[in-house]
Order: C-alpha cells, then structure tokens, then sequence
C-alpha cells in the first residue's frame, strides 16, 4: 500500500486544482495577457507543485520507509536512499 493511500482523495483534488491552474495558463497565453501576469501565475502553480511533492515525501517518510526501518536490513538502506535521492531532485528543481 503507497503512503499516500489514507489521503488519496485529498490528493486527487488537489492535483485537480493544479490542473486547473496550468490550464488557466494556457487560456492567459491564448488571451495574450500581461507577460508579467503570467510568470505570477507560472509560480502559483509551481508552488502548489512543490508543496505537493512535500506533502508526498512526508508520507513516504513516514509510511514506507518508517516502515522499511522497523524492518531493518538492505531494504531500510534502499528506502532510505530512495528517499534521500528524490529529495535531491526536489531541490535541484
């Protein structure tokens, strides 16, 4: 079971209104608005991405490698370096 299972439906209406925003991007393109106006909104939505990825790695911390830790072994050492990669790739982007 993924970390994230107990709140699936919080994420989905979140990645929802995510959606919603990079399509409000596009219709701003469309409608030739303020380049300014735009880049505001490119990091509204970059924002709620990001906080989304948080709100994933807190769980995944929390659920499989917890999880993977009580356990111990090779997997704790693979979750935990899993874990520690993508947080790398969060900050990188």
């Amino acid at each position: 079971m993924a970390g994230y299972s107990a709140r699936k439906d919080d994420h989905s209406r979140r990645l929802r209104r995510i959606e919603g925003q990079v399509r409000g991007l596009e219709r701003m393109i469309e409608d030739d608005k303020y380049c300014i106006d735009v880049l505001t909104q490119v990091s509204a939505a970059t924002s709620a991405l990001q906080s989304f990825a948080l709100s994933l790695l807190e769980e995944h911390l929390a659920h499989c490698v917890a999880e993977a830790a009580r356990e111990g072994g090779p997997e704790a050492q693979a979750k935990v370096k899993e874990a520690s990669d993508a947080i790398a790739r969060l900050v990188r982007s």
